[in-house]
């Protein structure tokens, strides 16, 4: 009897045992489950597409690295602080194409950091300034990177692959709607000659078949030269429509001058470099672009 006793004693405790690593499996799963996924973006055109991809899923984080920032992208130095941000983030969002140049940096010092290229398959326009990395400024170029970013998100973050999908089908849907609105409001509008304040938008013109024939400053926020100026005024008084275009980020300075010579009315395109956090602010400034042109164009 004290054997059989005994046997009993010891299967019972065997299998409050078995509950208990069962539990405790079950917590650290939950635990697992419940990590914060941390997404780090280069710059705000990629923030604001990344932020439509990774809309409302529980415990996806997304964090822009240069958002506050006056620098330009293009000339934008790492900090310690960016370098920690980056080591506690999972994933690491860029343009790409040339319009991050610490990108080397990073991918020296977060060598087990997955790195996604945004604008990967893009056919990109040269320039005499290289390859042009805008690539945003032409809605189908924008469809290519969030599906890019979707499909980047998913494969390193299997767990909530269908709602990235969803979320960038949800965006690609919105995009083409106002890809649609776009074309009604630009593709008939007399006049196609424009002078932009720089090299932002090619992709743009090459989209909605409009012609840059002149850009006012090479690298944004560099005055540029009298001899320079002096061109740009020159291409102007040969135009039918005069209409000279500076960017809310920089100083209109220059693009003044050129108005003021040649008699040009003064607009502003926005290049979508920076703005709010709202995940609709890509559609919205598009869409004022697109009233602006039609006012100086028509």
């Amino acid at each position: 009897m004290k054997k059989i006793l005994l046997a009993i004693l010891c299967m019972c405790c065997c299998l409050a045992l078995v509950a208990c690593g069962s539990e405790n499996s079950g917590d650290q799963q939950k635990a697992a489950s419940g990590k914060e996924f941390k997404i780090v973006t280069s710059f705000y055109p990629v923030y604001i597409q990344t932020l439509n991809v990774a809309k409302d899923i529980p415990g996806v984080t997304v964090e822009n690295l240069t958002q506050n920032s006056n620098v330009d992208i293009h000339d934008y130095q790492m900090t310690p602080a960016d370098m920690k941000k980056l080591a506690d983030a999972n994933v690491f969002i860029v343009n790409g194409a040339g319009m991050e140049a610490f990108l080397k940096d990073v991918e020296k010092e977060q060598k087990n950091l997955t790195v996604v290229e945004a604008s990967k398959g893009i056919k990109l326009i040269e320039d005499e300034g290289g390859t042009n990395p805008h690539v945003w400024l032409n809605v189908d170029n924008v469809i290519v990177e969030v599906q890019n970013i979707a499909d980047a998100l998913s494969k390193a973050d299997p767990d909530h692959a269908k709602q990235y999908q969803a979320n960038a089908k949800n965006y690609i849907d919105q995009l083409q709607k106002l890809q649609h609105e776009l074309h009604e409001k630009i593709d008939n509008l007399p006049n196609r000659q424009i002078v932009t304040f720089h090299e932002a938008f090619p992709y743009f013109a090459q989209e909605f078949n409009l012609k840059v024939v002149g850009v006012i400053e090479a690298e944004a926020g560099e005055t540029p030269p009298p001899a320079e100026l002096e061109k740009i005024i020159a291409i102007v008084k040969k135009m039918p429509h005069k209409a000279v275009f500076a960017e809310p980020q920089f100083s209109p300075e220059a693009a003044k001058t050129v108005a003021q010579e040649t008699g040009a009315k003064m607009y502003y395109l926005d290049p979508g470099e920076t703005g709010s956090n709202n995940p609709d602010a890509y559609i919205q400034m598009m869409q004022k672009n697109a009233d602006v042109l039609v006012e100086a164009l028509k």
